[in-house]
C-alpha cells in the first residue's frame, strides 16, 4: 500500500489524514496517510526515513515549507514563485518534486463561493508564506488591482516587487488603506492568536466579500470584525484546506477528487467537537 504523510511540528491538530482518507475512499484507491512529527532540527532526516520506508509523497506544514523548498530536486513553477513547498512527490527516479498547492486551493474555494476575481479590487492582508503561496494564482485570475498590506511595510513591498511581472500588484501600509475593496483576504496568523487587525470601515462596502485563510469550529476574530461591519459574505479557510489537499492528491495520484463531500464531512466533524 502506498504511504503518504503530513510532516510538521506540531502536527497533532492536522486534519490532513481525515481529508486524504476521504479522498481515497471517494476515488476507490488504497493508501495509508499518517501524521509525522519531525524534530525542529530533523526535517531532512525524517523525510529520508519516510522515503526509505516506502513513502511516496507528503504534505509539508509549519515550520518546514522553506526547508522542503531546499530539499526538493525539482520545483513546479508555482512552488518556485512562492518560495515555499507544501507538497513533495517522490518521482520514479527517486528525486523529490516540490509543489505548492495553497494558491490553487484558495482560488478554487473563492470561485466555489461565487467570488468574481477577474476585474476585482483585492486586498491581501499579510506578507508571509501563506501570502506568497497565493499571489501567483490570484494574479493569474486578472484582478483589476491587488493590494498587499502588512504590519511590516517592507515585507509587503518585497512581495509586490517579486510578483510585479504577473499583474497589477502594489503594497500599502495597513494604516493608509482608505478605499473599499471587492474582496479582502486575511493571510496573517492573527486569527490563530486571537488578535484583530487594525482595519477601518472604509476598506469595505456592503457587497465586500471577506475570506480568512484560518478556520476553526467557531468564528475567527477577522470574520467577527467583518460581521460587526455588517458584511454578509464572510468565509473561513476550511474550503481552502480541502482544496489544496485535493490538488496534492492530484499531484500524487493523477486523479482529482471532489471537494464538497469532504468539506461537508469535515465541517460536521469540527462542529461536533466544538
Amino acid at each position: 500500500m502506498d504511504r503518504y504523510a503530513v510532516i510538521g511540528h506540531p502536527i497533532k491538530h492536522s486534519q490532513s489524514p481525515f481529508i486524504h482518507q476521504q479522498f481515497a475512499e471517494q476515488m476507490g484507491q488504497l493508501l495509508d496517510y499518517q501524521r509525522l512529527l519531525a524534530p525542529l532540527d530533523g526535517f531532512a532526516d525524517s523525510l529520508r526515513h519516510f522515503a526509505a520506508e516506502g513513502g511516496k509523497g507528503c504534505n509539508i506544514t509549519v515550520p518546514f515549507k522553506t526547508q522542503a523548498l531546499d530539499i526538493a530536486d525539482e520545483l513546479t513553477p508555482r512552488a518556485e514563485l512562492a518560495g515555499a513547498v507544501n507538497t513533495l512527490h517522490l518521482l520514479a527516479d527517486g528525486r523529490w518534486l516540490g509543489d505548492n498547492t495553497d494558491g490553487a486551493g484558495l482560488v478554487m474555494d473563492l470561485k466555489r463561493l461565487g467570488c468574481t476575481l477577474m476585474g476585482a479590487n483585492i486586498l491581501l492582508l499579510g506578507a508571509g508564506g501563506a501570502a506568497r503561496g497565493a499571489l501567483a494564482l490570484l494574479l493569474a485570475e486578472q484582478p483589476a488591482k491587488l493590494v498587499v498590506a502588512n504590519r511590516t511595510p517592507a515585507r509587503a513591498d518585497e512581495l509586490a516587487q517579486h510578483f510585479a511581472h504577473l499583474g497589477n500588484i502594489v503594497s500599502a501600509p495597513l494604516e493608509t488603506l482608505d478605499q473599499p475593496f471587492d474582496i479582502i483576504i486575511n493571510s496573517t496568523s492573527a486569527s490563530l492568536q486571537g488578535e484583530t487587525l487594525s482595519l477601518g470601515d472604509q476598506v469595505c462596502n456592503p457587497d465586500t466579500r471577506v475570506y480568512d485563510m484560518m478556520y476553526g469550529a467557531t468564528e475567527t476574530p477577522f470574520l467577527a470584525w467583518a460581521r460587526e461591519q455588517g458584511l454578509e459574505h464572510r468565509y473561513d479557510g476550511l474550503g481552502m484546506l480541502v482544496g489544496q489537499a485535493a490538488e496534492s492528491f492530484y499531484v500524487w495520484r493523477g486523479v482529482r477528487p471532489q471537494v464538497m463531500p469532504v468539506l461537508e464531512a469535515l465541517r460536521e466533524q469540527l462542529v461536533a467537537v466544538k
